[in-house]
């Protein structure tokens, strides 16, 4: 009857099946299809019973968003809703893979709900921006009851089909969604079940409405970290209103508050984020039809900080490990804390208890940089200095087999460099991991001039084995993060020694939205390995090396530009360091005056829009949705303003041409002038969206 929708029938069964690759989302032709065939399905009178499976390795796995823009199509989805919700035949979903977003609510409104084992289901839309616009809110709390229900409409997490059986989500596992839904349906119709209609069913709100501290501990657990978020906090307004109100006035109070998400600055840019992520996975100059290599086990030269965990990531997604060492006890101390890592997310409930053994089992720890032949693909962790690392891909062109993909986990330096090392420098690459690299998610991926296609191919899709998010970028001191974040922590340097405090510049980026300000982070990362290379160059930088010179590390040592007590992380001003800064300034003859906020924010953002446009002009990155992705996976960027190119469009690059200018004389810094690409955009009233239109058609 449809494309995209089929309906067949089996004696008194009829079968509904979406086909709508890949992940059968219900874009306006599934919708309509699936009305046309219940419609079709209740008028015949052969049918007693309907199913609503899907073809493919999925159920429905939430709308199409590039239709969310396109209101009209709501009452298109609300007379769905109802012709399933209404049929005076039983529906049942048969759901595998996942039921997520609109298809969760597409089974909400079926009178029975039946999932094979490994199922998902799950309400995401906060992820977006949103809430469950198609009655989500009301429906879910009536069958789960509103506790798991807040959990999973404002966390936007699912939960697994064992989880949805045991609170009454679906009613029964079976082997097979469609020949387990058709089984279901019959016994429905044999044992003359009664059509339940989770609209008209308020008993798991008793408890809730006679006991607040229900929903109200389960939200707050939820919004613990939605700082700066406006969807989690509708979502949990919709709940409570499933709770306080009758169906219907909830479901009004429901639309009420997608529509005002789905127009708002933040679901916008959440969505944005969304795609840009789903294009940064496109690679650009890849001939088609290129395959990856193949992968079997991976060697990682260094077992410290970043080696150590490079090498969980690999081991938590199932990849046999070599991790190499040129010491024993250097090796034996990164074994014993990748294990103590394993063991304290396991009683902290984050992995099985029995993960950690078979983690470390994956690891096998080796002396010696000839351990490397078996590997196929080889990244190496070590110390962040070219010499050594030079040094390493002599020894890797010796020591690697044939084929192997050879790459280094730098934060700066020039691929190309260690390439031209080797003979076969394309099978080089960069794979920079952000710290800790078993935590962040962000593998920037870099291409060197002769890195060949399948090796490249061959990183960005391991990255996305091991759950990372793979954004290619080129060859240049700092790659795309570390380049511009470099702008932003120069200029706070700068206010620094216009007598700003640490604290005053920090709560400026973290009220933007970060996670983490400037001097925080260097707290966190420690200051002493950037004050040695200072040292080694020849470069001062007074107020920091003073700190170091003072034993102020960071965190390691209980004091860097903030002071942490008793072993926390949480840093705490102190007076001292504003009298180091005080005392400096007065040596180098500064006068402190006060900076406000607005302007903190601009020099500090700014120059990294900046940067990020030099990068685009240089071609070192190639969308600006890529740029994005990288702040927004490596640096906390927050989502809700989209990333940094996005949010450039959405300040104005007029603006920020014009303020970048103004700053530039005003503390005569040349750095600061706005480079040609953003002149140039600026001028013609474009944003950097227009570049990715232009990468698009190309």
């Amino acid at each position: 009857m449809s494309k995209v929708v089929k309906l067949e029938r089996r004696d008194v069964i009829a079968i509904v099946t979406v086909n709508n690759p890949p992940v059968n989302a219900l874009s306006a032709a599934v919708e309509g299809g699936i009305l046309e065939c219940i419609n079709a399905a209740i008028d015949d009178s052969k049918v007693m019973a309907v199913t609503l499976t899907c073809a493919g390795r999925t159920f429905i796995a939430g709308a199409d968003i590039t239709e969310f823009d396109k209101l009209p199509k709501a009452s298109a989805w609300n007379d769905l809703l109802a012709a399933i919700e209404n049929s005076p035949k039983p529906i049942v979903a048969g759901i595998h893979g996942t039921a997520l977003g609109g298809g969760l609510e597409l089974a909400l409104v079926c009178h029975f709900r039946v999932a094979i084992n490994d199922a998902k289901l799950g309400l995401p839309e906060v992820k977006l921006g949103l809430l469950p616009g198609g009655g989500g809110t009301q429906r879910l709390p009536r069958a789960v009851g509103p506790e798991l229900a807040a959990r999973m409409i404002v966390s936007g997490d699912p939960i697994s089909a064992t989880e949805a059986l045991k609170f009454g989500l679906i009613d029964e596992l079976v082997e097979a969604s469609e020949t387990g839904s058709e089984a279901f349906a019959r016994k429905v119709l044999a044992e003359k079940r009664p059509l339940r209609k989770l609209r008209d069913d308020s008993s798991k709100l008793a408890a809730a409405k006679a006991d607040r501290s229900i929903i109200t501990n389960a939200v707050a657990s939820m919004t613990r970290r939605a700082r700066g978020l406006e969807a989690p906090f509708a979502a949990a307004e919709a709940v409570r209103a499933a709770v306080d109100l009758p169906f219907e006035e909830g479901l009004k109070k429901e639309r009420e508050l997608f529509r005002k998400l789905v127009g708002g600055d933040q679901s916008k840019a959440q969505r944005y984020a969304f795609f840009a992520e789903r294009e940064a996975k496109k690679v650009v100059g890849i001939p088609e039809g290129t395959k990856p290599r193949l992968v079997e086990r991976v060697a990682i030269i260094g077992a410290g900080t970043m080696g150590g965990g490079i090498g969980m990531s690999f081991a938590n997604a199932g990849i046999p490990v070599t991790l190499i060492e040129m010491g024993e006890e250097q090796l034996k101390r990164g074994m014993r804390v990748m294990q103590k890592n394993w063991e304290a997310s396991a009683a902290r409930g984050g992995i099985p208890a029995d993960a950690p053994a078979k983690c470390m089992a994956m690891i096998n720890g080796m002396v010696g940089i000839e351990n490397v032949r078996d590997a196929d693909l080889v990244i190496e962790a070590v110390f962040e200095m070219m010499a050594v690392k030079k040094e390493i891909f002599v020894q890797l062109d010796q020591f690697a087999k044939p084929g192997a993909v050879l790459a280094s986990n730098t934060s700066y330096l020039n691929i190309d460099e260690m390439a031209n090392e080797t003979k076969r420098p394309q099978d080089v690459l960069g794979m920079h991991f952000f710290s800790p690299a078993n935590v962040m998610k962000l593998c920037e991926i870099v291409r060197a001039a002769k890195t060949a296609p399948d090796a490249l191919v061959t990183a960005v899709t391991l990255a996305r084995k091991i759950a990372k998010v793979p954004v290619v970028v080129g060859v240049c001191d700092g790659f795309v993060g570390n380049r511009m974040l470099d702008q932003r922590d120069k200029q706070a340097q700068k206010l620094l020694f216009e007598g700003v405090l640490p604290q005053q510049i920090d709560a400026v980026v973290t009220q933007f939205g970060l996670p983490m300000g400037p001097f925080a982070m260097s707290d966190l990362v420690g200051l002493d390995g950037a004050w040695r290379s200072r040292k080694r160059m020849g470069i001062k930088s007074e107020i920091e090396d003073a700190l170091c010179e003072a034993g102020r590390f960071g965190q390691k040592a209980g004091k860097g530009y903030y002071r942490y007590e008793g072993g926390s992380r949480a840093p705490l001003p102190d007076p001292e360091v504003e009298k180091l800064i005080a005392e400096t300034l007065r040596r180098l003859g500064r006068k402190p005056h006060a900076v406000g906020d607005d302007e903190m924010l601009e020099r500090m953002m700014y120059p990294v829009i900046n940067a990020g446009a030099l990068i685009l002009e240089e071609g070192i990155g190639t969308r600006p949705g890529d740029i994005d992705v990288v702040w927004l996976y490596g640096f906390g960027w927050p989502i809700y303003r989209g990333g940094p190119m996005y949010w450039a469009d959405q300040v104005g690059l007029n603006r920020i041409a014009d303020r970048l200018a103004f700053y530039a004389k005003k503390t005569n810094d040349p750095s600061l002038e706005p480079v040609s690409l953003l002149k140039r955009l600026a001028a013609e009233g474009k944003g950097f969206a227009t570049l990715a239109s232009a990468v698009k058609a190309a």
